[in-house]
């Protein structure tokens, strides 16, 4: 797997992953919004910490700046 993610892709990702963390302790989201919120939050933390997004593939997408 190449890293097809950039610094500023993945610390956004962290970002959002906190915000919904928050959101969630707060009690602002509950039921399926908080699950599907909660999968999401995961799949971004995951995808941050190994710097590769399997969705950028199909689109030929990089945010590394690498060629």
């Amino acid at each position: 797997m190449k890293k097809n993610m950039g610094t500023i892709d993945r610390v956004i990702r962290v970002l959002l992953a906190v915000v919904v963390g928050i959101l969630y302790l707060n009690g602002s989201i509950s039921g399926t919004a908080a699950i599907i919120l909660g999968i999401l939050a995961v799949i971004f933390i995951l995808t941050s910490a190994i710097g590769f997004c399997p969705l950028y593939l199909p689109f030929n997408i990089s945010t590394s700046g690498k060629k």
